[in-house]
């Protein structure tokens, strides 16, 4: 199967954590990953997640008041 991904930006790796806590309490799949260097030249992980689940990731996001510097597809 062939999957496309998208990747969730952040100022910190403490607020990956927390984005990981919170895809895993809503069961979305997710994975974290150093990002990727056509993004950012920064060192820093960053939350790997299905393009097709961005939309409803980023609502959530929103709803739970987690500010992300972008959602990148890649």
């Amino acid at each position: 199967m062939n999957e496309e991904y998208a990747v969730i930006l952040v100022e910190s790796t403490s607020l990956a954590l927390r984005i990981e806590k919170l895809m895993k309490k809503e069961g979305f799949i997710y994975k974290l990953i150093p990002v990727p260097r056509h993004l950012s030249s920064d060192c820093g992980v960053c939350v790997r997640i299905l393009k097709h689940d961005s939309e409803a990731i980023n609502t959530l996001l929103i709803k739970n008041r987690i500010e992300v510097q972008s959602i990148e597809s890649l």
